[in-house]
Formats: structure tokens, C-alpha cells, sequence
């Protein structure tokens, strides 16, 4: 990445702290290969350093970016693991609509180390972003709610303190969002998580049997998956694809320099097939971080924050596709070695691809452009 990113000497010496860890962060993935993995260290890890409480420490959009892609050139899972909890601290700050009281509770436990989530998916209904209906349910009971239902894909399900969680409410026939402490009562983690991509996120499902929260938990009443209602948190998404392909390209790069076959005797980047690939990732890299950076800062900027949802949600279809392709070439630099178990491309290929079912899906986005497509007033073409 070049320094130029780098725009303040905050963000400055935040990064070196993330940088420190990518090595480790690389070498741990590749050492946790099993099924259901979850890498504890790298949340203890950022965590000591004040990442998971930076939201509370006046975190920008840019900021944001910048440090999760980085953490994903180390580990894809973690990052957008961790990078769902500090957007979603992010989005509370800025949307400042909950109750005081427990956001200030909850601000509290997040010094203290706790984690956050939202948890909107069910199995079954399809991407929230596509309007299932809820089966998870919310009725009245003396002083609170009890709520019931399972939920899906629960990003660093074994470790999160409190989940946000759509329900839809019974009595009023509407979807809201209730905070639930991973520890009440009726709360279960049901370890289904059998991904090949992004394994170590450990998105379990979360089931609630009869949980009962007092009212006050009843935190918010919107339909927080629509892509109207998107904000720069958002952005996380396309930074943690960013980062990984900038950690295949890396390792392309270092493999083409580095590698000398019998049939050439000098290393492969020297030959031309493969400097038209090297070149191909430098131009996708260039645009797409560019992209996303831009976007970020113009949002941390804009007054009118909704009117970029269009914007936002581009850069998450334009940057998710060009770190594919980043991969992709990155692969066929290598060869068939990037097949191989014990190479970090196969992985790469797999991880980067999670971003395709991320919500919202590419026909979802394009379908949003499309239709917030606006004709500029302009003058007619003099006739000739």
C-alpha cells in the first residue's frame, strides 16, 4: 500500500501496530485447518492493542477501511469478524437512537473487551437484504419480551458478549431489534458452521429458546438489512476482500521474483506473459482501493450521508469483483502449485469468493443502481 493512504500520524501508529501481527495472523491461518476453527488469539491479540474499542474513540469510515483491510492481508476471517463488530459500534455512534442508558452500559462493557454483532439471517428465508419474513418471534410478558427462534450465520458466534437481533414483534406485526446478552437465559450456540470459505468467522447459528429481556432491550425499530438504510460500516465488507487479495498478490509477486524453472533460468517476472499479469493486479489493485477509499472519505465528509447509498453499495460490488480477479491472476502466476493444500492461495480462492454471498448480492446491487439512476438536466444537443 502506498504511504499516501496513510493521512494522519494516528492512523500512522495504529497501522504499525495491526502491520506487526499480519505475519502472525498468516501463519495462524495456515496452522487451523479443522472444521468449527476460530482463531482466539487474533481477537485477544486485537484487543490488546485497543482495536475492538476504537469505534468509541472517534473512528472514521477511512479509518475504518484502512485498518480492516490490512488485518485481512493477515486473516480474512478475522477481519471480517472483527470488522462486523467495530461497524456495527460505528453505526450506533453515528445513528445515536437507543436507549441511553443501554448504550452506555454497553459502551462500558466494550472498554472492558466485550463484543457485538448483529444477527439478522435465518436459514431459510434468503439475505435479510431480500425482505424474508422473520420466523424468529418477540411477544409481551410481565415486565419485558420473550423471544424465540434461530438465527443464522453468526460471525464469531463462541466469543460474542451481545448479539443485536431482528425479531419480528408480534403484537404489532413489525420487524425490530432486541440487544441479547450472549448469556441470558434460553441463548444457544449451535456449532453448524461448515463453510470452506472464511471457516475461521465460525458463524454459527444462534437459537433462542423462550428468552426473556426487559423492554428496555427492545433497542430499535427499522429494517436494518435494506440497502437504503446502508452507512459507511458498510465499507468493512469490501476492505476485508481488498485485503486478502492484496495479501495473494503479495505472495505472487514474491513467488514470481523468486522463481527460476530450468526452461528460462532467470525468475519467471521477467518473462512477458507474466508481466502482463503482474500488471493486470496492479491496475485492479489501484482502482478498486482507490474506490473504496474515496467513498469512505467522501462519506466521513458529506452532510447528507443517505444520498450515498448508491455509492456505497458500488463499492462494495466493484471492489469484491476486482479483488476476485486479483486472486485469480495471482493463481495463474504461481501455476498449479497454488493448488496445493499447503499453498495460501487456495485458501485466498475460497475466502475471497465468500464476498460473492455477502449481502447484497451483485444482482441485488446492480438492481438498486438501476433504479436510483437519475437522468442530469441537461440541454439538448444543438441540431445540426
Amino acid at each position: 500500500m502506498e504511504s499516501f493512504f496513510i493521512q494522519t500520524e494516528r492512523q500512522k501508529e495504529i497501522l504499525e501496530k495491526i502491520q506487526r501481527y499480519i505475519p502472525i495472523f498468516q501463519e495462524r491461518e495456515r496452522s487451523s485447518e479443522q472444521l468449527g476453527s476460530f482463531s482466539f488469539d487474533n481477537v485477544n491479540d486485537l484487543k490488546k492493542i485497543g482495536y475492538t474499542k476504537l469505534p468509541l474513540e472517534d473512528l472514521s469510515t477511512y479509518e475504518l477501511v484502512l485498518f480492516q483491510e490490512n488485518i485481512a492481508r493477515g486473516d480474512g476471517s478475522t477481519a471480517l469478524g472483527i470488522g462486523w463488530h467495530v461497524s456495527t459500534l460505528l453505526d450506533l455512534q453515528r445513528d445515536n437512537k437507543w436507549p441511553k442508558e443501554i448504550y452506555h452500559n454497553l459502551c462500558e462493557r466494550v472498554k472492558e473487551g466485550a463484543l457485538i454483532n448483529y444477527v439478522l439471517s435465518e436459514r431459510g428465508k434468503g439475505s435479510p437484504t431480500r425482505g424474508g419474513r422473520l420466523s424468529t418471534k418477540a411477544h409481551r410478558v410481565k415486565d419485558g419480551w420473550e423471544i424465540s427462534g434461530r438465527k443464522s450465520f453468526a460471525s464469531m458466534a463462541l466469543v460474542l458478549d451481545y448479539f443485536i437481533v431482528s425479531v419480528q414483534v408480534e403484537e404489532e406485526n413489525e420487524e425490530s431489534l432486541f440487544l441479547i446478552p450472549s448469556r441470558t437465559e434460553g441463548v444457544r450456540i449451535d456449532e453448524v458452521w461448515d463453510s470452506v470459505a472464511l471457516r475461521g468467522t465460525a458463524s454459527h447459528d444462534i437459537v433462542l429458546d423462550r428468552v426473556t429481556v426487559p423492554d428496555s432491550y427492545l433497542v430499535d425499530k427499522k429494517p436494518i438489512a435494506a440497502l437504503e438504510n446502508s452507512t459507511g460500516g458498510f465499507l468493512h465488507i469490501p476492505a476485508c476482500y481488498l485485503g486478502i487479495a492484496q495479501a495473494a498478490r503479495d505472495y505472487a509477486l514474491t513467488f514470481a521474483s523468486n522463481y527460476k524453472p530450468n526452461s528460462l533460468n532467470r525468475p519467471i517476472r521477467t518473462a512477458p506473459h507474466i508481466q502482463m499479469k503482474i500488471g493486470q493486479m496492479e491496475l485492479q489493485l489501484a482502482q478498486a482501493r482507490h474506490l473504496l477509499y474515496s467513498v469512505a472519505k467522501t462519506y466521513d465528509e458529506w452532510e447528507h450521508k443517505q444520498s450515498l447509498n448508491s455509492h456505497l453499495a458500488a463499492t462494495k460490488y466493484t471492489v469484491t469483483n476486482h479483488a476476485i480477479t486479483i486472486v485469480d491472476l495471482a493463481m495463474r502466476i504461481v501455476g498449479a502449485r497454488s493448488l496445493s493444500e499447503k499453498n495460501p492461495l487456495q485458501k485466498y480462492y475460497v475466502n475471497v469468493r465468500a464476498g460473492l454471498h455477502n449481502p447484497p448480492a451483485d444482482d441485488e446491487i446492480l438492481s438498486f443502481l438501476a433504479e436510483k439512476a437519475q437522468i442530469e438536466d441537461v440541454k439538448e444537443p444543438a441540431k445540426v
